[in-house]
């Protein structure tokens, strides 16, 4: 059975979804008026695990991962400059020439953390009809006004029927009490009520006719309206980052249930922070690192470049609802790892069999699900994973034997939990996304060992050695076993 920490009830849950065999998902997307960074692999590889694993257990999932193209305003608030608008106007742009250029960006990033795409990736700028209509209903419910062409949501009239502040655990008659009315928002009846549909100010370049004025919609209302259009009324899973648990997620509750009449998400399930210092890694705050800096090295505060491999396996040593603070040191150290895991993964491939086994690898695989049912525990898969490759290990330096049932079962154990699951793509060597690709390096290394062992076979040990040291200087490691030389990447 799996369990999850839904973060509204703060506990964990068995996992029962609403229509037997199916799941719907709902992930918070990016704005793209930027290249994607740290901050956003985290929850992309966090909730793509999740997806690929209630896919293992046969589940029929539709998940969804909306993109906000219009909407979201500086400072996530309720005045202010479009984000992307912004991005337009300081680049003389149309504004989705701006969304298509880091949209693509984005996918390619995305494909190279292994990251599978989602059911369906909703624009809000596709669904503003949507949104409108969704307006209509709360300001029909009596939770929402009109106030000179905006609809603001009533916090405090809400509050009074229902709880606004349970996700997120805040106290809003102490927000009610210490909010203070910012320049710009005296349309609001209460500073802490939030933008349903903004009037356009005649500059603004992103704008839709509707009932109450020519504008745009509020940023928290894209997620309810495509989520209801997507997945139902009531769905199971809505995910994303910390972050968005106030106020975003705090306000889709609230419209959901002005609009239903009921909450839509049985669910919640929220990713900790990446941190630099101390500090949350995020566009807003120019102390972030994107992707593509990563994967050449070309930020200053990176040492060398990271592989995506390398970006996925560091982001999933450690569990989803903990902290992961970067550094230089602590990503060393999970290229290190992977880089046993993955020669560990090779020298599997190439065991021997035997008649009899001296290893032991029953309850390896029934391990690895009590940690993924866990509340998605990959740290500890990947612990249980290194178990085994000490196992792989002593078969393949001749220490244990294992038999060909042994040798499948542990096959089976790496494609399942390693490849399928927490998407570690086997390479053989660090940066090698494809096997075809790497057969002619393979072949010129074993011409090299070839012609090492005839050189060790007639003694000549000069020539032997020149060629390991060479190799070496090149950056490879080479072993001497029992069955002939073996090569790895440093």
């Amino acid at each position: 059975m799996l369990n999850i920490y839904n973060t509204l009830t703060r506990t964990k849950q068995p996992f029962k979804p609403i229509h037997e065999g199916r799941v719907g998902m709902y992930v918070c997307g990016p704005t793209v008026y930027g290249d994607g960074h740290l901050g956003h692999a985290r929850p992309a590889i966090t909730f793509d695990v999740l997806f690929r694993y209630l896919s293992h257990l046969g589940y029929k999932v539709r998940y969804v991962r909306n993109i906000t193209d219009v909407g979201h305003l500086e400072h996530d608030a309720d005045d202010g400059e479009d984000k992307i608008a912004k991005k337009a106007r300081l680049e003389q742009l149309e504004p989705m020439e701006v969304v298509q250029h880091y949209l693509t960006r984005y996918h390619k990033a995305m494909e190279a953390l292994n990251v599978l795409p989602p059911s369906i990736e909703p624009h809000a700028s596709g669904h503003i009809i949507e949104q409108i209509e969704y307006v209509k209903r709360i300001l029909d419910s009596g939770y929402a006004y009109i106030s000179d062409g905006s609809v603001y949501f009533d916090v405090p009239k809400y509050n009074r029927d229902h709880r606004y502040g349970k996700l997120s655990g805040r106290n809003i008659d102490e927000l009610l009490a210490t909010t203070r009315t910012l320049d710009g928002q005296e349309q609001k009846r209460n500073p802490a009520d939030f933008a349903l549909w903004k009037k356009a100010s005649p500059e603004h370049i992103m704008h839709w006719p509707s009932p109450w004025s020519e504008g745009f919609p509020g940023w928290h209302l894209e997620c309810s309206a495509m989520g209801e259009k997507y997945l139902g009324e009531t769905f199971d899973i809505h995910g994303g980052g910390m972050d968005l648990m106030f106020p975003h997620h705090e306000c889709e509750i609230a419209q959901s249930m002005a609009h239903n009449g009921q909450e839509a998400v049985n669910y919640w399930m929220h990713n900790n922070m990446i941190t630099i210092n101390g500090k949350k890694m995020g566009k807003s705050l120019g102390n972030f690192i994107t992707l593509d800096e990563f994967f050449s090295g070309s930020h200053p505060l990176l040492t060398q470049p990271y592989s995506p491999m390398t970006i996925r396996f560091f982001i999933l040593q450690a569990h989803y609802r903990g902290t992961v603070d970067f550094s230089n040191e602590a990503l060393q150290a999970s290229e290190k790892a992977l880089g046993r895991m993955q020669e560990g993964y090779r020298r599997l491939q190439e065991l021997t069999p035997s008649e009899s086994s001296t290893i032991d690898v029953k309850g390896i695989r029934e391990k690895c699900y009590e940690a993924l049912d866990d509340d998605m525990n990959t740290p500890v898969v990947i612990a249980h994973l290194f178990d085994a490759l000490r196992l792989v290990n002593s078969v393949k330096d001749g220490k244990a034997t294992a038999t060909q049932e042994d040798i499948d079962e542990l096959k089976s154990v790496f494609d399942t939990f390693l490849v399928d699951i927490l998407g570690i793509r086997p390479e053989i060597v660090g940066g090698a996304d494809n096997a075809d690709a790497m057969k002619p390096f393979e072949k010129a290394m074993e011409l090299i060992l070839d012609i090492r062992a005839k050189a060790k076979g007639a003694k000549d040990w000069a020539t032997s050695d020149l060629i390991r040291d060479r190799l070496a200087e090149a950056g490879f490691v080479i072993k001497d076993t029992k069955d002939g030389a073996e090569w790895s990447v440093k």
